[in-house]
């Protein structure tokens, strides 16, 4: 058991600040979905691109954001990051049609790509890297306020006022957020190579075009001969940053990281693993309000049995890992969850409402163990000097896979209801059985990958609170 320093602690609080903003509004803006899609005259099935918005924009500019921290300094990066995640909260405040809200959250995305994955990577920095579990446990841990806070108090704007106040709730948050990282952030360091544009260009595209041709022709209404050609376009553009990346000191990102095997499993699980947990979020509140009836505020009150159950977990997963090792908790927690997520829509639709918060505390609780695994696991053996790089590839990795996810929810939603929900209970019903079923199984086939995660070697240091003094 090691304490850390208290001007660490501190660092760790700031960092935790960031996680809080970015968690508030993203449980915010899942809840108030349906209540958008109402003001803004669209269909609730269209209305996944304005996560998908947000979250492809982080993990298009992600792979920037670990060279800016080294070259200007976390903390200005990690300040400029809350003033831009502000401004936008600003904008899609006033945002009066679908496509001016999508805008908007692109500003927010820009922000956001460098506040969360600059945060971790102030971690790296601080901790040593046997406390680095523990340490992103204690980031966590106060940054899930936010999503404690975000459904019910989502629900009670929605319901109450209106759905701009979950992004004007932002304002005060982020200039409190600014002042703190401005006062108490020593502005971290380090010797930088020259930025690979080129790769960024094949990479921001690539992901770019994959992602939007997977919900062209149902969501945008493309064409499908712009759909392959898109598919075309980024598939190519992949196969140039690997071209452009082999043996490549200066690449954006340095293919020697695949030579740790426990990064290469890690990112390959995280990736399969966060495109079904990506679709969580996204469908629960749908569900709740479309599929069951309940209002903004009792689906955003449904959802903080979740956030208890995840917060609950972080404080013994490091124990858990430690008993139990990578691999079989990876691979019980990805089975798992979709056992849950069938437990799910089960209870729901026999109508067992009083059991609901009891699977959702469960729910939470799995996931979170599961993300903490996957997290730690893929970036832990990588040497110090690969360490922002692999973190910057993580990050990028979990936003592309959550914005693939979220895509695929609509699209699942779209294809089983036929791009409408009709009136009547028993075909919504079915429209969302069919959907819950498929996610089940998107859920579960990462098992495959994490079976194959090597024995432990070593322990994840725990580190302790600090003591109370006696008076």
């Amino acid at each position: 058991m090691t304490e850390l320093p208290s001007s660490v602690r501190w660092q760790l609080w700031i960092v935790a600040f960031g996680f809080f903003m970015q968690s508030l509004d993203t449980t915010i803006v899942n809840t108030a979905l349906p209540s958008m899609a109402a003001s803004l005259g669209e269909s609730p099935l269209h209305m996944h691109s304005v996560i998908v918005s947000y979250v492809l924009t982080v993990a298009v500019m992600l792979p920037a954001s670990g060279w800016l921290a080294d070259r200007v300094g976390v903390r200005n990066i990690f300040f400029t990051a809350i003033v831009l995640f502000t401004l936008g909260s600003l904008l899609c405040a006033h945002a009066s049609t679908l496509n001016e809200l999508v805008m908007a959250r692109v500003v927010q995305g820009i922000g956001g790509a460098m506040m969360v994955p600059v945060g971790r990577l102030t971690v790296m920095k601080i901790v040593p890297r046997e406390q680095y579990m523990a340490a992103m446990t204690f980031v966590t841990l106060p940054g899930q306020i936010g999503p404690l806070l975000g459904p019910a108090l989502g629900g009670v704007l929605v319901e109450y006022a209106s759905w701009h106040w979950i992004f004007l709730i932002n304002l005060p948050v982020g200039i409190i957020g600014a002042i703190a990282t401005l006062w108490l952030m020593p502005n971290y360091t380090m010797q930088t190579r020259k930025f690979d544009m080129m790769g960024f260009v094949y990479l921001a595209f690539g992901m770019a075009a994959l992602t939007i041709a997977l919900d062209g022709a149902k969501g945008l209404g493309v064409s499908p001969s712009t759909v392959w050609l898109l598919v075309g376009g980024g598939a190519a553009a992949m196969a140039l940053y690997l071209w452009h990346a082999k043996a490549n000191d200066n690449a954006l990102f340095n293919l020697n990281l695949f030579k740790t095997q426990t990064f290469s499993l890690g990112l390959l699980g995280s990736f399969c693993g966060r495109i079904g947990s990506g679709m969580i979020p996204f469908m629960t509140p749908v569900f709740l309000q479309i599929g069951l009836g309940f209002s903004p505020f009792h689906a955003g009150l449904m959802m903080v049995p979740m956030v208890l159950g995840s917060m609950g977990m972080k404080r013994i997963v490091v124990q858990v890992v430690n008993r139990f090792g990578y691999r079989n908790v990876l691979v019980a927690t990805t089975l798992g969850l979709a056992v849950v997520i069938l437990l799910f829509m089960a209870t729901a639709l026999l109508g067992w409402y009083y059991a609901l918060p009891v699977v959702l505390f469960l729910l939470g609780m799995v996931n979170s163990t599961r993300f903490s695994s996957m997290n730690t696991l893929t970036l832990k053996d990588l040497p110090d000097d690969l360490a922002s790089s692999g973190n910057s590839m993580l990050s990028m990795v979990m936003q592309l896979s959550m914005s693939i996810g979220v895509t695929i929810a609509g699209l699942l939603l779209g294809m089983y209801g036929h791009h409408h929900l009709a009136a009547d209970p028993a075909v919504i019903h079915h429209v969302f059985m069919y959907t819950y079923l498929s996610i089940a199984l998107v859920i579960a086939l990462p098992a495959l990958i994490f079976a194959r995660v090597p024995k432990d070697t070593t322990k994840n240091v725990v580190i302790a609170r600090r003591k109370r003094r006696s008076s």
